[in-house]
């Protein structure tokens, strides 16, 4: 791999500082959100209720609104350096690897995004209805079901990938 310049190196910096927020607080939001169910059928579990389950979902707010943030953040930088290093994927498969799970990854993430959206839009409001709020968390888990999970282990992987840097191509110097 060629030597980064300064500007490659920020948004490098930029897009694994965002990366690293955005695990931590999918992670938080992820414990939060399926500590409200029960996990045989998705419904509440018995000490939450009408009085409590508002200051509950007015909890999940930052942390549903930071991996929100941090996740846009992470794509935008993380497209920004492959676009500035102008790093040959054929030459550097750890990068290819990282890039392909993230392209993968992508659509599915939009999509719960879009539920996050209406979360934080709802909760933002200040005004809100809580059975609407539930009725949003508990499709976001059923929906995608592990896809979660799965996506943040593979977004875990890219430390290894990261500090190894497995299947670069060596040049040979003849």
């Amino acid at each position: 791999m060629k030597t980064l310049n300064k500007t490659s190196k920020l948004f490098a910096f930029l897009a694994l500082a965002a990366c690293s927020i955005w695990i931590g607080a999918y992670l938080s939001r992820q414990f939060i959100s399926y500590q409200l169910f029960e996990a045989h059928d998705l419904s509440l579990k018995s000490y939450i209720n009408p009085i409590n389950i508002s200051g509950i979902l007015t909890t999940m707010l930052p942390s549903v609104t930071t991996s929100f943030v941090a996740y846009i953040a992470f794509i935008v930088f993380f497209m920004f350096f492959l676009v500035i290093s102008r790093i040959n994927l054929r030459n550097n498969g750890w990068l290819f690897i990282i890039a392909v799970v993230i392209l993968i990854t992508f659509p599915f993430e939009v999509y719960l995004m879009t539920i996050d959206y209406k979360l934080i839009l709802q909760l933002n409001s200040g005004v809100f209805d809580s059975n609407y709020l539930v009725e949003l968390i508990r499709k976001r888990i059923q929906v995608l079901s592990s896809f979660p999970l799965i996506e943040v282990f593979c977004y875990l992987s890219f430390y290894f990938f990261l500090i190894f840097r497995p299947l670069t191509k060596k040049y040979n110097e003849n």
